[in-house]
């Protein structure tokens, strides 16, 4: 090879050190702490497009739902990367207590994760423990796709900045993590909650009834919410309509969820339906 060419592969190789990285994955955080309200979208479709086609719409940020929702491994892997395509960050609710799976979302990409049925401060530290890395917690080290998606420009970089990017909210939807939520909110690794009103009313109800709009519910979500802001932390918090959304971010939520997929694509139905017979 000759020294012209030698020449231009390292004044090529020069260029390329000193381009500053581009973050990929739009931070969740520093979203977050401008003070902006999120509005995301909850998706239980294991069809990678559906959460595609819902980050170019104007939502913030889109939840796979691995709890309640049909979206395994397999789709949240094909997911996550989809959605940060479209410039959004990507959250993932995990099945109760599978706190190895929030892990492993992390390292998938997943810019939070919320972990459902947080009874309790023990509750509070497996999970934070899955989410950080040390000191803070036991996360271990295997960020896969995390790492490009991230935008970081080396492994180091990534594993300094990781804590701070990856949002642990843990979930308040019993009357027992009502009573300690601020030991639950007080674990180092825990960096806000999610409320979820349905689950709320069923235990304030003493299983009597699923309705998220009870008064005994608002009462629960306006204390839950002066809370997390008396703790620093962020709050969010899941709703069924457009107009409970629009109260709920009123209110201060910092992340709200709106509806889902399937009840977005059922009331789009009805709507053309009924435009067309009426």
């Amino acid at each position: 090879m000759s020294n012209g060419s030698l020449n231009s592969i390292k004044r090529k190789e020069t260029v390329m050190s000193d381009r500053k990285p581009v973050p990929v994955n739009p931070q969740l955080p520093e979203r977050l702490g401008s003070a902006q309200r999120l509005l995301s979208a909850w998706c239980t479709v294991p069809e990678p497009i559906i959460a595609a086609l819902l980050a170019r719409e104007a939502f913030d940020a889109v939840t796979l739902d691995m709890q309640h929702g049909a979206i395994d491994f397999a789709a949240m892997l094909r997911t996550i990367p989809m959605v940060v395509a479209a410039g959004k960050p990507a959250l993932v609710r995990i099945p109760v207590k599978n706190y190895a799976l929030a892990s492993q979302a992390l390292d998938a990409g997943a810019a939070a994760v919320i972990a459902p049925m947080i009874n309790s401060a023990h509750d509070a530290r497996l999970f934070a423990e899955a989410m950080k890395y040390p000191p803070i917690g036991q996360r271990s080290w295997g960020p896969h796709a995390a790492l490009h998606l991230s935008g970081a420009p080396t492994p180091e970089a990534y594993f300094k900045a990781a804590n701070g990017w990856s949002l642990a909210l843990a979930m308040i939807e019993t009357r027992e993590a009502l009573a300690v939520a601020d030991d639950i909110l007080a674990e180092p690794g825990i960096d806000g909650i999610f409320i979820g009103p349905a689950d709320l009313s069923i235990g304030l109800s003493n299983g009597a009834m699923v309705d998220p709009f009870l008064p005994a519910v608002n009462d629960a979500i306006a204390l839950l919410l002066s809370k997390a802001k008396a703790h620093g932390k962020k709050a969010g918090v899941h709703t069924t309509t457009g107009e409970r959304a629009a109260e709920m971010l009123g209110q201060g939520f910092d992340l709200v969820s709106i509806a889902s997929d399937t009840a977005l694509l059922q009331s789009g139905v009805r709507m053309v339906l009924e435009a067309c017979r009426g």
